[in-house]
């Protein structure tokens, strides 16, 4: 029986890479659950739950529930009356509609895909747009150029990458620097138990040379480092929903059921900090070099609230923590020669 979970704390801030951006060390992902597996009601208690314990980071995209996501997000935000200046909304642009035109990062999709953004949203602007994954059908130099032009237009503060490869970030970094443009600031990257070699090994660099940080996300791996699935697929769970397979199959796989196996090894550690292995696996995210903030994705508020409690199992995670564990995963990523 796994351990009753932690409580929450407040959320602490960190700042994103090295800029001067302070963002909760805990954000709230938008992706599945809002405008579409959840209420917006439940949506709203969710939200407003991360905002009334410290969370201020709240990551949406375009493409997240063919627009009703940023859609969603905006009528809270408007109801709430919260001051704009007390919380940071991220968008990503790549993926906005079915024309050849309404995809991608040329210049015209960064421009018009962002504005698209700013009006489901109900805001003048966003304080982070990512450019989510990158283009090989467009110049670097466009999009550098294209997202300098929006931050000058003042439709955004900053902006970052998601799912770049570190070479692509330092192009565009040294394109940026070359021409007198805006670099980007941080990169989105999965991170998770089972997924360490982008952010341990590569990310860390980038934000020592060039102060690049890191919005790391799926810290759960999709549901997985639960204890939950413990060799089945629960009916409630998140791999069930339609469209969802390519997850099920994952978890069914050989490598996932190993996966699971690693997920129970870890729970006499979870028992020894008193917490459950979903915050444990959190705090383990949050102690990676470089990472300004982590990314939550709850269908509820006491989801959320157990979710928060991994702030006070950081402080816990001793270097002799941290090494059990890589023991028992057998997976830490070391430098190639």
């Amino acid at each position: 029986m796994e351990a009753p979970p932690l409580p929450a704390a407040s959320v602490s801030c960190r700042n994103l890479g090295k800029s001067g951006l302070r963002v909760s060390c805990l954000g709230l992902g938008t992706w599945v659950t809002f405008g579409s597996q959840i209420s917006d009601e439940t949506a709203e208690d969710v939200l407003t739950v991360a905002y009334e314990h410290g969370v201020n980071l709240f990551d949406t995209a375009e493409v997240y529930a063919a627009g009703k996501a940023e859609r969603t997000l905006g009528n809270i935000l408007k109801s709430k009356g919260w001051r704009r200046s007390s919380y940071v909304i991220t968008t990503k642009i790549f993926w906005g509609g079915q024309a050849e035109t309404e995809r991608g990062l040329s210049r015209k999709h960064i421009i018009e895909g962002l504005r698209g953004s700013l009006e489901r949203l109900q805001l003048g602007y966003v304080d982070i747009v990512f450019a989510n994954r990158s283009d090989p059908n467009s110049p670097m130099e466009e999009i550098v150029r294209a997202m300098t032009y929006v931050i000058n237009q003042g439709l955004a503060l900053y902006w970052g990458t998601s799912r770049w490869g570190a070479a692509e970030i330092m192009e565009a970094y040294s394109m940026a620097r070359q021409f007198n443009l805006i670099p980007p600031v941080c990169e989105q990257a999965e991170h998770h138990l089972f997924q360490r070699e982008k952010v341990e090994m590569q990310l860390p660099e980038l934000y020592h040379k060039i102060g690049v940080g890191s919005v790391t996300w799926s810290p759960l791996a999709c549901g997985l480092i639960t204890s939950k699935y413990d060799g089945r697929v629960p009916d409630t769970c998140r791999v069930t929903i339609k469209g969802y397979q390519w997850h099920k199959d994952k978890v069914q796989s050989e490598d996932g059921k190993k996966q699971q196996a690693k997920v129970m090894d870890l729970l006499p550690i979870a028992h020894q900090l008193g917490c459950t292995v979903a915050q444990l696996a959190i705090a383990w995210c949050l102690r990676s070099e470089g990472v300004s903030s982590v990314l939550l994705g709850v269908s509820s508020a006491e989801q959320l609230v157990e979710h928060l409690g991994a702030l006070q199992v950081l402080s816990q995670l001793t270097p002799q923590t941290v090494i059990e564990i890589d023991g028992l995963l057998g997976n830490k990523p070391h430098p190639k020669k």
